[in-house]
């Protein structure tokens, strides 16, 4: 690391000289990316005629770009551009608001703060059902009924039921018909649609 900084001290001596009171810097865009010079080297005043192998060494010459890039193309990099991509902040057209919560969101995406709730409110029951059920299989219609629920209904329609009830009232926002099963039946695999005749 010290040898490194020593040969980068050096080559700033002999660019001050070369630039301030050398004969003058060597032509061409190049970049200088190693130099090897000893580190006894000090500029006097009757400095020798200019040497490029001097300069370099046994270093590198990279090509620098020799035009400035335009300002057209340094804001496109920056800003992007709105035929392909803006990289800016744009005012957003398509937000709505929830007629439930009120909460803005965009169009043709659930609203974020309803199917938070909602899915804390899944994961509560999913938690209630593993620890009343447990690892035991799943025989009979498990229900889940929340505080008082179960009142409404007599004794006899909660047989062949596995019931599991949670400790609180239901949520307003949650409707009881979310829970019950479908009262269409399931066609048969050989039924087809109305219109149809099957073919034999």
């Amino acid at each position: 690391m010290a040898r490194i900084i020593n040969r980068l001290s050096n080559t700033l001596r002999m660019l001050e000289h070369y630039i301030f009171g050398g004969p003058g810097f060597p032509k061409g865009a190049l970049a200088l990316a190693y130099v090897d010079t000893p580190a006894s080297y000090a500029p006097t005043g009757n400095s020798p005629q200019f040497s490029l192998r001097d300069l370099i060494g046994d270093g590198l010459l990279w090509a620098v770009p020799k035009h400035r890039r335009t300002v057209e193309k340094r804001h496109k990099r920056k800003y992007g551009s709105p035929d392909y991509k803006l990289k800016i902040f744009v005012p957003k057209t398509h937000l709505r608001s929830c007629a439930t919560c009120g909460s803005d969101h965009e169009v043709g995406i659930l609203c974020p703060t309803c199917y938070k709730k909602i899915r804390t409110e899944t994961e509560l029951m999913q938690d209630k059902i593993q620890h009343e059920l447990g690892l035991d299989p799943v025989d009979k219609e498990v229900v889940v009924l929340y505080d008082r629920e179960k009142d409404e209904q007599p004794d006899e329609f909660w047989q062949g039921k596995r019931i599991v009830e949670m400790e609180k009232p239901r949520p307003m926002w949650f409707g009881k018909n979310l829970l019950q099963r479908s009262t269409h039946s399931a066609p048969e695999p050989d039924e087809l649609k109305p219109g149809h005749e099957k073919l034999g």
